[in-house]
């Protein structure tokens, strides 16, 4: 997408546009640890709304069968704040609110309200972001565990 169809508040973060693939690892007290593949993808249509529509999908990297699917939208703000709604194949929805942090490149979301989970009471998400490289961290609490990683990836610009 053109530079000068991007929204202001979208500009900071257009590097994140585009789609991203790579492999990831997860795990919690409650499950095995397990590898996967996915892929990520990020696009903006224009300059009325500085959103962010988002997309992922996951794999098991044996055999390619399909694992979880998420999508919803990312909301910046022009003060470099970030409203995100994740909407997951499980059911799972996340409102998560945070910040781009320029200088470091990294973006930290924080739930403020996890919805239609039973257990799941806390999710922060933290993205580094690299000209071609995103790496994240999901940190998750239930109601039985305190806040800790439950997947790690690292993904390259296609």
């Amino acid at each position: 997408m053109a530079s000068g169809l991007i929204h202001p508040a979208v500009a900071h973060l257009s590097s994140l546009l585009g789609t991203w693939r790579g492999e990831g690892e997860g795990g919690f007290p409650t499950i095995g640890s397990f590898k996967y593949g996915e892929e990520i993808h990020f696009s903006h249509n224009g300059i009325k709304k500085p959103v962010i529509a988002y997309s992922q999908k996951t794999w098991k990297l044996d055999s390619g069968e399909p694992m979880h699917s998420e999508s919803g939208f990312w909301r910046m703000k022009l003060d470099g704040s970030i409203e995100v709604v994740i909407a997951q194949s499980t059911g799972l929805v996340e409102v998560l609110k945070g910040k781009y942090n320029e200088q470091d490149k990294v973006v930290k979301l924080q739930s403020e309200l996890v919805a239609n989970a039973s257990k799941v009471k806390e999710i922060i998400r933290t993205f580094k972001i690299a000209e071609d490289k995103i790496s994240y961290n999901v940190e998750m609490a239930t109601l039985l565990t305190c806040l800790q990683t439950h997947l790690t990836a690292s993904l390259k610009k296609l």
